[in-house]
Order: C-alpha cells, then structure tokens, then sequence
C-alpha cells in the first residue's frame, strides 16, 4: 500500500524518551489486513452484546498479521461506544490489563475495535487519523483488522490505539499528569476558580473525566488553565496561556479539524478530546480522537465543504480555545500559516488520492465478506464503491470523499487570508555536563517566508547584562543536519557556574519576530554548582521493611532530581565497584523535577528495567553514580558505607543535598531524620494502624498525648499521593482505602505540633 501520508511537514523536536510520532509496528500495520480471533464462552457473547453493562467478559485473544501470530489468555472484552452500542455492528475494547495487572501486549494496555457502522467507506477514521499524523498532530495509531468472535467473521474494524497512560508516556516521555477525557458537553468556559466544578456530571458521567490519578480526584490544573484561558486579556494571552498549554500543537490541530471536517470535536461540537496535563513540561497538550465523523459524513445540516475557516465553531456559542485564540493576530496568521501549508502539501489531491485508492483496494474484499456491513444503514458494495466519488441517497452522506477533499481544499484556498506569519520556535533545549566546561542551546524554529537570523539570550542569576548569542543550521553547532530547521550553539562557561536565565528569539526577513518562551525567561542551572541527579537514600539489608513488585524484600537504591526541568536518566549508570563505572546502565526514562526513583539492587534484571545486575552487601562498599559523555564516565556522586543493620536506611539530610547518615526509611519520598517518628515509652505505642495489612479500610489513632492528627496522606514508593484527609484536630480517624490498588504505601500522619510520623501500610 502506498504511504503518501507519513511524510511529516513540520519536523519537531523532543526531549529524551519522547516518541510523539511511533512506529506503526506489527499491531498497526496497514499494508496488510490483520485477522483478530476472540474465543469465550458463549453464554458470555450473548450477555456481552447486550447494551448497559461495562463488565469485561473473560476471553482468549489471538493476533495474526502473517508475520506475527499471538496468543494472549484470560483477556478482559467489552463492547463500547456511547449511541454506537445500540448498533447491530458491535464495536469492541479489548483490556490485557483487567485480569493481569499491570500486563501489556506488543507495549498496548488495550485495543480499541471500532464498527463505524455510519461510515459507507469503513475507513475514516482510518484516514484521519492518517491525516494527523502526516500533519504533525499527536494522535492515535489506526489499521484495519478482520475480527472473528468463536470462529465467525464479525466483519472488517478499525483498530484505534487507545488514549491512556501508555499513550502519553510514549508521546510525552511521562504518564504521571492528569489526563481528562473530554466529552459534550465541554465547553471550556470558565465556571468559576473552585474546581470542583468542573467535575459537573451528565447523564451519569462527566464532561472532564480524569483517567489517571484518580483517587487525588484534583482538578486543580484543569480549572486554572480554564481560568487563564477565558479570564486574561487578549492582549496578554500569549504571555499567560503559553505558560499553561502547548499553543502551537493546537493551532495545527484545529486546521486539520476544519481541513478534515471534524465536527464532532472541540471546536464545533465540544465533544471528543482529550487534555493531558504534560509533567515534562508544565503544560496541557490537546489530543483529538473519535474521528468518524470527518470527511464529508454531516448528521447538523452544514456545508462542511464551505464552513469558514475562521468562523468553524458555532457563532451563538461559546468555545473559548478556538474563539480567544483566533483573537490574537499573531495566532491567526499562525494559523493561516498551517492551513496553507498543509494545502499545499498534504491535504492535496496528488498526495491523497493515490493513497485513497490504494486503502479501497486493500479493504474491499474484507468489507465484501462482512455481513454486518449492511445492516446498519442498508449499506451494499454498490455504496462503497460510489462513497469514494459521489453522495449517497442515506441522511448523512451528502458528498463523496473525493468531491469533499477537492472542495474543502479549494474552498479554504479561496477564504485564507493573506499574512505573513511571525517565526514559530517549536522548542528549545539545553544541554550540559556537570561540572560543565560549557553548554549546547538548540532550537527548531520556522517561517513561512523566509528565517533571518534566530539567537538565544541570556543573563546570569537574573541580573543584566543581557548577552546574545547566534544560533546557525549548518551541521556544526550541535544542530543536527544543515538546514533542517534546527538551530544550535555552543557557549564556553569558562568556569561559570550557577543561575542562568535565557530566551530564544526567531526574526524573519520582514522583521517579525517569535520568542520562546512568550514573555519572561527559562531558568536553568549550569556548571559545577548543577546536580541534576544523586543518590539520595538507599537500604543494603532490606529486612522486611519495603517489598518490590513480586513480593520479594532486594536491597533497593533511590535517586533524586531536584529540578528544575525534566531530565534524561538514560546516560547514568550506577556500580558498587568504582573500577567498573558503567555497571549498570539506567533505563532510557525522564525524571521531572523534584522526583524521587527507586531502583532495586538485587542482581535480578529479569524482573524488569528498574532492577539492576548487582546486590549491595550489608557488610559495606562503595555505591556510585557516574555519567556517560561519549567514550569517558564522570563520577557524578558516591558513598562508601561500612557495616549496616537490617531494615537501616541511609539517605541524605536535608534530603537531596546533605551528608549521609541515617534516616527514617521513605523510599519514593522525602527524607526524614530518625526523630522523626518520636520514641515512645515500652508501655506505648506513638501511632495505631489496623488492620495492616487492610483491604477497604483503615483506622488510625494518635496515642502521643498532646498531639492530634492535623493532616494525612497515603503515598505510594515514588512519592505520589494517593489519599489525602484533614484530621481537624482529632485523635482518632476511620478511613476508606477502597480506591486504592493493591501493594505497599506509606501513611504519613502530620500532627498538631508540626511532627511528621510515617507508618508502612499494606494494602491487599
């Protein structure tokens, strides 16, 4: 099949460990048309296929793409959709994690079976989501697959990468923000500061439905960026909402809605998108999905060929991210410049249509077979074939998908205004070596006319002198390739170290400007003084104090990153033999600012990437963190400790910057002195939990008189809180764990006078 769509027209840049565009793989591949074979029970099927329940059926999965055949057991399968469950072509979501917890297949936590039984052509979401790739816009991986349930065909899919933890991580290099699923109504309008408010319900669900973290239940960042996003001045938009949300990825994204005719998005329909709050960089990113309803297919009556590209949402109703940004003139012509440029190169018919016919042939035959094709909509092979060239006599199919294609494009030609953009900058970075004789900035930054010169400015310790510096495309300049849009130079610090402050500014040669970051400056820290990773605590004789994943009490290592940006681990090693610096390799993973990670030293990698090729010895060594920069390893950090006791912790006080000496143990959190839990006499005990281990709830009981428990947190061994309760100043608290998934925390008790007292507690 030809791949006219996955030429990128805009070439980002990203951090370390990020994968914004993956790989199709052997999941996704679509020059072929994998078979997907689903076996369970047949009392089962028949309670699955009937609308209303959310209960995944215990199933058998088997993948077979002619070059890769898996068999996966005891899988978990539902059918989902919200008006699509009333059709006769079922659509499917298949969990390799229900059962088995935390269990991937091919990297994928789970799959998304899509019938797009209103679709004639069973392919635009295919399409789109080809689209968006080929644009330069985050989305879902898509191919077709021919699904068999018990050995019958059920017809040809849709396979959809879905929108979850694994997603995010492979795009943005973290899984640990908040991401919101966004359905109609989600306006975006401001509801006011409390965020509960955006956890409003309709029909049983909400509008900002938060997937991850959900025992925090915050929505706190989602009603600040609301707040931000309709309070703040146009004229001081840029400024405020940069800081917030990645502006520019949106911009591309609305043009291929109103290339695409995405009606059932943000912009027109306030429905279908989701919002990841971005750990790595501080911001929101927009993801589109649900692409069906593209390409011409119109439940509302509108023109979709003739929609303004301007004017694409309703007039009469508020949708702030559209409506503000095209406000600002420097978006619009951003946005102008998108448009043009994805109609001059891709959205055009001789890059789509060979592709298109390509896909047809592909897929008929399996369609051809699929005797739940029509039985929806009455659809026939008669209306596929047709589909691609003209309308159909059916509600929602006024045009063909080739008519549409030309029509929008010339239409959009025609209402495009004619601006000049200023400079982009995608991104930029740093990059030093501590302690650093110098350091590399980069930036990838474009124009629609034609770049003049692009420069990094900086200062130190956030006093002037202001020095500038030029930044080159010629493959010299820690660039990457000449003229590829990447900008890079070298500053020597000459022994400098400490605070720096800097901006990157872009000017074409009509002399508009672009600025990154939009107002104000990025802080970094350079040179001897930057200690963007240490050992921070570590226990050699781990005696019944903190088990690992499967169970078992290894002697565990936990480093610390005290920011301020996120930062690659991938060229550390840690070793407890100072002759063999490069031991063990750390995984090729981001550690945002002030995070804590574990990594356990039992000489068992089998079990996973966060377990290293060496055990510590109780009796003593040398434990050490060095850094690789091409063929040499700079010692980072070390600690030779002698004889140990078991379940006695070593970590740093104060935590991430002080000497070595014992400390309470907290593994995945921040260092406490011993005295931190207070010593009480024989006859008592300071703090009562039971039970422990608990299953669905807890109690607790200060017995230290004079105090009260003030506040309480349940944390998990990287530090994230999982619960959080006011204790208002009483002694005792009965608690509900009930949300909380099985294994190890830590219960951290705050009381009246200001003592912080951890207690390990089991959950089962």
């Amino acid at each position: 099949m030809k791949k006219c769509l996955l030429i990128l027209l805009v070439l980002p840049v990203f951090l370390t460990a990020q994968t914004p565009f993956p790989a199709l793989g052997p999941v996704f591949k679509d020059d072929v048309i994998p078979r997907v074979d689903i076996t369970m029970p047949t009392d089962s099927l028949a309670q699955m296929l009937v609308p209303g329940s959310e209960y995944h059926w215990h199933a058998r999965f088997v993948f077979d793409n002619g070059q890769i055949k898996d068999t996966v057991e005891n899988i978990g399968i539902k059918i989902k959709g919200n008006t699509s469950i009333w059709a006769n072509k079922k659509s499917f979501r298949i969990s390799f994690n229900t059962y088995e917890e935390g269990r991937k297949w091919q990297g994928l936590e789970k799959l998304n079976l899509n019938g797009n039984h209103n679709d004639p052509l069973s392919a635009r979401a295919k399409i789109s989501c080809d689209l968006l790739r080929s644009m330069g816009v985050i989305g879902s991986r898509a191919n077709h697959v021919k699904l068999y349930v018990n050995g019958i065909y059920y017809g040809l899919y849709i396979n959809v990468e879905h929108v979850d933890e694994q997603f995010v991580k492979l795009r943005y290099g973290s899984d640990e923000g908040n991401l919101y699923k966004c359905l109609w109504p989600a306006d975006l309008v401001f509801k006011g500061n409390n965020p509960n408010l955006y956890k409003e319900e309709l029909g049983g669900r909400r509008a900002y439905e938060l997937v991850t973290n959900t025992s925090l239940d915050d929505y706190s960042d989602l009603a600040q960026f609301i707040a931000v996003l309709n309070n703040t001045p146009i004229a001081d938009l840029p400024c405020e909402l940069e800081k917030l949300f990645n502006v520019d990825a949106y911009l591309k994204t609305l043009a291929f809605d109103v290339l695409d005719g995405n009606w059932d998005g943000y912009a027109y329909n306030k429905n279908n998108f989701y919002l990841y709050h971005n750990p790595v960089t501080d911001k929101f990113e927009y993801i589109p999905y649900d692409l069906d309803n593209t390409l011409g297919i119109d439940w509302l009556g509108v023109d979709w060929i003739t929609q303004n590209v301007y004017s694409w949402a309703p007039t009469n109703q508020a949708r702030p991210l559209v409506q503000r940004l095209m406000a600002v003139p420097a978006y619009k012509k951003r946005f102008t410049q998108y448009m043009r440029s994805f109609l001059q190169t891709v959205f055009t018919t001789e890059s789509l249509f060979p592709y298109l016919d390509s896909l047809k042939a592909l897929i008929r035959p399996a369609l051809q077979a699929d005797s739940y094709y029509p039985q929806d909509y009455g659809f026939d092979m008669d209306d596929f074939d047709n589909a691609w060239f003209t309308e159909l006599p059916f509600n929602h199919t006024p045009v063909g998908l080739k008519p549409y294609i030309q029509g929008r494009r010339s239409s959009a030609l025609q209402q495009l205004n004619n601006s000049d953009a200023n400079p982009t900058i995608q991104r930029t970075a740093h990059d030093y070596l501590p302690p650093a004789n110098g350091i590399n900035f980069s930036a990838a930054a474009s124009d629609d006319y034609q770049m003049g010169a692009v420069q990094v400015c900086y200062r130190w310790g956030g006093q002037d002198p202001v020095t500038c510096l030029a930044l080159l495309d010629d493959g010299l300049n820690g660039d990457g390739a000449a003229s590829d849009g990447i900008y890079g130079v070298y500053l020597d610090l000459a022994g400098q170290s400490g605070l720096m402050e800097y901006y990157t500014e872009a000017t074409d040669n009509l002399g508009q400007k672009g600025r990154l970051p939009a107002c104000g400056w990025r802080v970094i820290y350079v040179g001897a003084e930057a200690r963007p990773l240490v050992i921070n605590e570590f226990m050699a004789s781990n005696s019944g104090y903190y088990p690992d994943a499967a169970g078992e009490y290894e002697d565990w290592v936990e480093l610390y990153h005290p920011g301020p940006w996120p930062f690659s681990i991938k060229t550390f090693y840690l070793t407890d033999d100072m002759a063999v610096p490069g031991k063990w390799r750390l995984p090729d993973s981001l550690m945002v600012k002030d995070s804590y990670r574990v990594f356990w030293a039992d000489s068992d990698e089998t079990q996973g990437q966060m377990h290293t090729n060496f055990k510590l010895s109780a009796e003593g060594e040398h434990l050490a963190l060095f850094r690789k920069n091409g063929d040499a390893f700079s010692l980072c950090d070390q600690y030779a400790f002698s004889d140990v006791q078991p379940g006695q912790a070593i970590g740093r006080l104060p935590n991430g910057t002080g000497a070595f000496q014992p400390v309470q143990p907290t593994p995945g959190a921040i260092n406490q002195p011993p005295t931190a839990v207070q010593e009480a006499a024989s006859d008592e005990q300071v703090l009562l939990v039971f039970p422990n281990p608990a299953t669905n709830r807890i109690s607790v009981k200060l017995m230290k008189e004079n105090e009260a428990i003030e506040e309480m947190a349940l944390m998990d061994a990287n530090g994230r809180q999982h619960l959080h309760w006011k204790g208002s100043g009483r002694k005792t608290l009965e608690l509900a764990i009930e949300p909380v998934l099985s294994g190890m925390y830590f219960l951290k008790i705050t009381t009246s006078s200001g003592h912080a007292i951890w207690q390990r507690v089991l959950v089962l």
